[in-house]
């Protein structure tokens, strides 16, 4: 029997709710032999055909929306409200290329050379892999599969081990939408299998969602067998704060964002970068926000694992000097609990200053010039998003517009939507998704060339 592998964990309770084997060797090859014959079919059909599917997709994720948020609050934890939004932006994200998509794959004319004819043709490739995480279990499938699915592509996911119930119920939300068999398949395979995957010919690309580590282990593969890949890794966004004349609306803002799927979010705002005369009364404000928190109002991280290694490295910031400012409370094992916390006087001797901190802390830096403040920003391995907060929005514009990131945004911390584009740079990873960018990055932009 194969090794189980996959399997949900309350981490509110640390009770194992369910347990998946991984798929054997031979249901590896089959799924593959399945989206080799399923790619041809899929990529004929007529566009509206696939769109209409699609469309159906969107709108079972919007009916299904509190089913599916009771699956991710038992597997991984997130507030039954969140999880509702999250199907319901994946109702978005499915709805916007079943609509748009027509148009992002229209045939492009370009100028051509001694009066012929020349166009950019937007054509699938075939299947590509998905490799997923738990943290947004169904938000980050639809912005992988949504565009490709329109495009004419057929997709594999393996999804993160510990969320094997979302995984399932994004399968069924597509077969009952009537997405053909072998179109969209699920994957409970090990790390050998992907690497198999990879290596076949009959995987065109893949897309990975998740850690540094992974990612340079998927990205040597798909490089090694010549395979176009989209990475989306790690992120320590920093919030600029040059001045405001909203003190409390900022505080709820950056704290809200913060704490949003209890701070593990990539683009989550990690680092929040504010000028002398704003720090004092920005720290107060986000530190009162902890400090009324009652044991009611906690949600758990994704695993006990998660928030001991969060908690490492919280105390390894307070011994070498920071000051914890309110919470940093791990929980009694073997539940996830970790009560959201404010730091400040972080310094580069500290793992919270080149770590990415996948949990609730805000960590507040102090500055005294808006050059300084860009300096502390780009001071990361990361570049996936950032934010600028001033008065004058021309003065926060100069200063997002040097931010070295994918997304920079001025006076809101992320622009967020199924046109919005998302990714990074530097070791964040490369290549987007959603908006009209997320159509091109598995397309064959071919080109035809009619001669007169």
């Amino acid at each position: 029997m194969p090794e189980i592998a996959y399997q949900s964990v309350n981490p509110a309770t640390g009770e194992v709710l369910d347990r998946f084997d991984t798929a054997t060797d031979a249901e590896v090859q089959d799924a593959l032999t399945a989206a080799t014959e399923a790619a041809a079919a899929w990529a004929a059909r007529p566009m509206a055909e696939r769109v209409a599917i699609v469309h159906e997709v969107a709108r079972l994720f919007g009916e299904r929306a509190d089913e599916l948020a009771e699956i991710a609050r038992r597997e991984m934890g997130k507030p039954l409200s969140e999880g509702v939004e999250e199907a319901e932006f994946c109702q978005g994200i499915f709805g916007y290329y079943a609509t748009h998509g027509p148009d992002f794959t229209a045939d492009q004319p370009i100028p051509a050379p001694d009066g012929g004819r020349a166009v950019i043709q937007r054509r699938p490739l075939g299947a590509i892999l998905g490799i997923m995480p738990w943290n947004f279990p169904y938000y980050q499938v639809a912005r992988f599969a949504a565009p490709n699915l329109v495009l004419g592509n057929v997709v594999l996911v393996k999804h993160a081990e510990s969320v094997p119930a979302s995984a399932l119920a994004i399968v069924q939300v597509l077969a009952d939408a009537g997405v053909p068999e072998g179109v969209y398949q699920n994957l409970f395979a090990d790390h050998d299998q992907i690497a198999t995957m990879i290596a076949d010919p009959r995987i065109a690309g893949v897309s990975l969602t998740g850690s540094e580590r992974a990612g340079a282990a998927v990205a040597s593969l798909a490089g090694q067998h010549l395979k176009k890949c989209v990475l989306e890794l790690g992120g320590s966004d920093p919030m600029v704060v040059l001045d405001t004349d909203d003190l409390p609306g900022l505080v709820d803002a950056a704290w809200d964002f913060r704490v949003y799927n209890t701070g593990q979010a990539c683009n989550s705002n990690k680092r929040i970068i504010a000028l002398d005369d704003v720090f004092d009364d920005l720290v107060a404000g986000l530190a009162a926000k902890a400090q009324a928190l009652g044991p009611d109002d906690l949600s758990p991280l994704s695993s006990r694992a998660a928030a001991e290694t969060l908690d490492a490295q919280v105390q390894d910031a307070v011994a070498k000097g920071a000051t914890l400012h309110a919470g940093g409370v791990l929980g009694e094992a073997p539940t996830a609990f970790y009560s959201p916390a404010v730091l400040t006087g972080v310094t580069p001797d500290m793992r919270a200053y080149h770590e990415e901190l996948f949990g609730p802390v805000a960590v507040v830096y102090r500055v005294s010039s808006d050059d300084d403040a860009l300096a502390l920003a780009n001071d990361t391995p990361y570049g996936l998003g950032g934010s600028v907060f001033a008065r004058d929005t021309a003065r926060a514009q100069a200063v997002a517009e040097r931010l070295s990131v994918g997304m920079s945004n001025v006076n809101t911390i992320a622009g967020e939507g199924p046109e919005i584009p998302f990714g990074g740079v530097k070791r964040s990873g490369f290549g987007r998704e959603l908006g009209p960018l997320g159509m091109d990055e598995f397309a064959n932009k071919r080109l035809l060339y009619v001669a007169d």
